[in-house]
């Protein structure tokens, strides 16, 4: 059997699959962060989020990424909607 050719440390498929979504729902949240209209609010959300993925930037566990994801884009969309109730 041949050798493969992919480093030791390539991703599987689903583990790349995953890491855009992780990647796609931190740009989402620091996006609706721009819209938040006090810079100290706006500075403390861009430095929790950045936190967040930072202190679970090491979990490998298919589940809790799953579970992070969803509670990230739940709180994403708490953020939003809240974001549009104080522009009306």
């Amino acid at each position: 059997m041949a050798a493969s050719r992919l480093p030791p440390s390539a991703l599987t498929l689903k583990q790349f699959l995953r890491r855009q979504q992780v990647l796609q729902l931190y740009r989402k949240i620091l996006r609706a962060v721009r819209d938040v209209p006090a810079d100290a609010d706006r500075r403390y959300l861009k430095d929790w989020a950045r936190e967040e993925f930072r202190r679970n930037k090491d979990v490998m566990e298919e589940d809790a990424i799953r579970m992070m994801i969803t509670q990230g884009n739940m709180q994403l969309r708490e953020l939003q909607r809240t974001l549009k109730l104080a522009k009306s």
